[in-house]
């Protein structure tokens, strides 16, 4: 009956019931319930316990931002379509290895190579895995920080971007942060840079890091940025021609000219 205990001790752990083996044997005892009713309960534990975590995924995806109704997966992501020496490195991702590491991620190339795609697929992996994640454009990002600094929110908009395990910036280089948002864009970066536990900050852009300077108005703030920012990141550069439009359907239609009568 050791296993039957065990799976029950387990799962109400995840419950974050306070119920312990030794409990439970009393409570058996006293019930005369045999193996049978026992392996019962313990399917009923795991079946909660499962519930649970399926409700908590749930949850973290809704809050994420990450698209529902046509999510983006690894499994959705065609390999076959990319080729080079470091493919094998780009087919780790799933492993959640950068979040576990403390690594940021960084997707650099032209338009429709699959930067946000692998991005948001990353950022869901870490749903699944129960870690907080939360997608953004660059641009709403940028909108964020002016509307703190009008209504005096900084802190409380910094310390919702520094919560989740994953953040996920899109796009960088599609707006111009100015002084006073780049500034906030370092302390940012800087308190997820000391941040405990498994944590990775996620970009894409069309832009080398090199480039970003022309997007940002502060430059001592800008280069303690990036400094903590590609630290120790791995930065994947996409080359290639588009994905887009492999699923576009092309008809050529004459109409006929009309008979006079």
């Amino acid at each position: 009956m050791n296993d039957e205990y065990a799976v029950i001790e387990s799962a109400s752990k995840a419950l974050k019931l306070e119920l312990y083996a030794s409990e439970l044997a009393s409570f058996v005892e006293r019930k005369g319930f045999g193996k049978q009713e026992l392996s019962a309960i313990a399917e009923t534990f795991e079946y909660l316990k499962v519930k649970k975590e399926e409700s908590i995924v749930n949850t973290l995806l809704k809050m994420s931002r990450l698209p529902m109704k046509e999510p983006k997966t690894f499994q959705g992501f065609d390999f076959n379509y990319v080729r080079n020496k470091d493919v094998e490195k780009l087919k780790t991702l799933p492993t959640l290895s950068a979040l576990y590491g403390h690594r940021n991620l960084a997707f650099i190339g032209p338009p429709g190579v699959g930067k946000t795609h692998l991005a948001m697929a990353f950022g869901r992996e870490c749903c699944l895995k129960g870690y907080k994640t939360y997608f953004l454009k660059a641009t709403e990002l940028n909108q964020r920080f002016t509307e703190a600094i009008k209504y005096g929110r900084e802190g409380a908009v910094i310390n919702g971007l520094v919560k989740p395990s994953c953040l996920i910036i899109d796009e960088i280089g599609r707006c111009v942060f100015n002084r006073d948002n780049t500034r906030l864009f370092f302390d940012m970066v800087d308190r997820r840079y000391s941040k405990d536990g498994p944590n990775s900050m996620v970009f894409t852009s069309n832009l080398t890091a090199n480039k970003w300077c022309d997007f940002f108005n502060e430059d001592d703030s800008l280069l303690c940025a990036l400094d903590r920012i590609f630290d120790d990141a791995i930065v994947y550069v996409m080359k290639g021609v588009t994905y887009r439009g492999k699923k576009l359907e092309t008809h050529s239609i004459e109409t006929l000219k009309a008979n006079n009568k």
